[in-house]
């Protein structure tokens, strides 16, 4: 009876030690990080996305996208903010990000309220939420307690930022190297339902694709309106929306234009092609069948999901003064 009150302690014990030591090394942000140590953190980091969305609605899907880059190269520590002039906002990849000056303006009124208490990278994940919810998506509750990191490389982002050339088995890849699965993956290439892309980076599908002509996956009706918006070797920065017709609504529509052949970027239409990634697609666009997934719901799920990789918490990290700089003791 000693023997198995014994052996049963030392189980315990060692289940205990194990759960400790696992929420070490996982993330341990949880809803409510600042209650009480920067109560209206969140209020203060809303009404600063709002005011600028006012004045600029293209930084919704800015701070979106730059949540996302940050999270996919060296974990959710906003990295992505910090200058340089090798650090991760100059990587190709990153050129097109927008919405520096709102993480800005949020840190300031944040420093003056609580300072030294709200990092970057909760700045960041929660003014993504904000930028969907002002695009008329469907809030959702996000963890905080991120520190932020202190080293900001372009080359860093080589090989970890999902590209819009990928396959999906390699988008796969990419994704599940970071703890997300194949529904993550549909669900967060879902945020292009807002926002736009430079033409230069998707008219190479429009002209001299194959030895016929455009890529064969874009709706040939599709070809000949986005070949008038980018004429061949005309200007290449100018922005097309990535949704057709519901570019600044956050909604399905986006999956419709796959199903149409109108998707902008290459990978995007490839969700299309790919029977795994198709079903996803389908099931978002069939919301009342026995199969129908809401898109907002996932989407604020595998959003909670991202924003946890490779966190820094405790006594990782720091909690930067200005979200550009990288602290000096």
């Amino acid at each position: 009876m000693e023997d198995n009150c014994f052996n049963q302690t030392v189980f315990l014990v060692t289940l205990l030690l194990a759960i400790a030591a696992s929420s070490v090394r996982g993330h341990s942000t949880r809803v409510g990080f600042y209650s009480s140590t920067c109560p209206r953190a969140e209020s203060i980091i809303k009404s600063t996305v709002e005011s600028h969305f006012k004045l600029d609605p293209t930084i919704a899907p800015g701070l979106l996208r730059m949540h996302f880059h940050d999270c996919f190269v060296r974990g959710c520590d906003a990295s992505i903010l910090i200058d340089g002039p090798n650090a991760e906002k100059t990587a190709p990849a990153s050129q097109f990000l927008k919405g520096y000056k709102v993480i800005d303006d949020a840190k300031f009124q944040l420093e003056c309220e609580c300072p030294g208490v709200v990092s970057c990278a909760d700045i960041l994940a929660l003014a993504a939420r904000d930028s969907v919810v002002l695009t008329k998506g469907t809030s959702w509750a996000v963890p905080t307690g991120r520190r932020d990191g202190t080293v900001s490389n372009a080359s860093d982002t080589d090989g970890n930022m999902p590209g819009f050339q990928d396959t999906i088995d390699v988008l796969k890849q990419k994704f599940a190297a970071k703890g997300l699965n194949t529904r993550d993956l549909v669900t967060l290439v879902g945020a292009h339902t807002i926002g736009t892309a430079a033409c230069e980076v998707f008219s190479y599908r429009l002209y001299n694709f194959t030895s016929t002509g455009a890529d064969p996956s874009i709706n040939p009706a599709f070809v000949s309106h986005l070949q008038a918006l980018c004429p061949q070797n005309r200007d290449g920065s100018r922005q097309i929306a990535l949704d057709t017709g519901s570019a600044d609504r956050f909604d399905t529509s986006f999956f419709a234009n796959l199903r149409e052949g109108k998707g902008i970027l290459e990978s995007d239409q490839r969700l299309w092609t790919d029977d795994l990634t198709k079903k996803f697609v389908q099931r978002f666009l069939e919301v009342r069948g026995s199969l129908g997934l809401s898109f907002n719901v996932e989407f604020g799920k595998s959003m909670v999901k991202m924003s946890n990789i490779e966190v820094k918490t405790g006594t990782m990290g720091e909690i930067r003064k200005v979200c550009s700089k990288v602290n000096e003791y």
